[in-house]
């Protein structure tokens, strides 16, 4: 069966024997890179097209219809159009900073590509602090999001780009807590390892109920994350019109708009890993036939499929939720979501340590 595993051993085998250590790791390196925008350009054109057709599911209407079968090229037309758009600089904006921030937080997406595990030993880094690094990382788009508010010399983006520094700030500490709790389980910041705890079962069915509330909560402060609905206040189009991207145009706001959709990959990856097992089949104790039934999938199709099925999730929240309010978006996290996390993170401890979970 052919897998990202195989393929990989095969370039590298291949490399090693027409050049030397150096060489092979450099052109590896600019082979792994060349994936990664790869992965971002098919990611954006297929989930912006896939967040059409489920509104369209939600909303009972066809979706993008037109261009190509089942409107599969609409995206591709759109991509075509911001491309050959203008991309202009408001007089009053700090230039420097202006074009730099949508480049910072394309970069921090690119990042934290780096520990997942897309499929077994298939890893572009599989870095043995990967949970700690993800967490550092991704913390730092809220960077970028300020630095396109601010210097915009706008009050609607600065407003905008406020408002998305508080609730990215907020909201980190419940999903950072809702995190530590599967590493209190398993005893290891690896993210291979953590997968490889799973292989009896994933952590949201053998986890208790912890697990599960720590799910639940990842994927409420995931979404708020991502400035995704009902958590969208940072580009609130009735008050803020587009929010910190209000002056971006062109390719500019293309990858603003791409690096949206692919922390929305990134955050289900690291819920699917954490929770659901990440490539790991399904497996039930020691039930060896339906065991050995589920290895017959390829490993990067369960990571696949586990991952969109929570983005499915987030995309469900846009269209069931009314947006919030600021003050409930806040209340909602200080009050609720983090003294909750509190309390399951300690009892999570506790089973942890009575071994109550094997």
């Amino acid at each position: 069966m052919i897998s990202l595993e195989k393929i990989a051993t095969l370039i590298d085998g291949w490399l090693h024997q027409h050049f030397n250590d150096v060489i092979t790791l450099l052109i590896e390196c600019v082979l792994v890179g060349v994936g990664a925008i790869a992965l971002f350009a098919l990611l954006g054109l297929g989930l912006v097209w896939m967040e059409r057709k489920v509104a369209a599911l939600m909303q009972i209407r066809m979706g993008p219809n037109r261009v190509g079968p089942k409107g599969i090229f609409q995206t591709s037309a759109d991509t075509l159009k911001l491309i050959m758009k203008e991309g202009l600089t408001p007089d009053g904006a700090d230039k420097l900073l202006f074009n730099l921030a949508p480049v910072l937080v394309i970069i921090v997406a690119m990042l934290i590509l780096a520990p997942i595990a897309f499929a077994k030993n298939f890893q572009i880094w599989d870095i043995n602090i990967g949970v700690l690094y993800v967490s550092a990382v991704s913390s730092m788009s809220v960077i970028g999001i300020l630095m396109a508010g601010w210097s915009s010399g706008n009050k609607y983006a600065l407003l905008g780009a406020m408002r998305s520094g508080a609730q990215i700030v907020s909201y980190e500490l419940s999903a950072g807590i809702s995190v530590l709790t599967i590493v209190v389980l398993t005893g290891s910041l690896q993210i291979s390892e953590i997968v490889q705890s799973q292989q009896t079962g994933w952590w949201i069915f053998k986890g208790h109920i912890p697990a599960i509330i720590a799910f639940v909560i990842f994927i409420i402060a995931a979404t708020a994350e991502t400035n995704r609905a009902p958590f969208d206040l940072a580009e609130a189009e009735s008050e803020l019109t587009a929010g910190f991207h209000t002056e971006y145009s062109g390719m500019k706001f293309a990858l603003f708009f791409l690096a949206e959709y692919i922390n929305i990959f990134i955050v289900c990856a690291i819920g699917a890993t954490l929770f659901l097992g990440g490539w790991m089949p399904l497996h039930i104790g020691n039930v060896q036939a339906f065991n050995h039934a589920m290895d017959y999938i390829p490993s990067s199709i369960w990571f696949l499929g586990k991952t969109l099925f929570l983005i499915f999730v987030i995309m469900w929240f846009r269209w069931t939720f009314p947006r919030l309010r600021v003050d409930q978006l806040l209340n909602l996290e200080w009050k609720y979501l983090l003294p909750i996390s509190l309390v399951n993170l300690l009892v999570m401890t506790v089973i942890a340590i009575l071994g109550w979970h094997l």
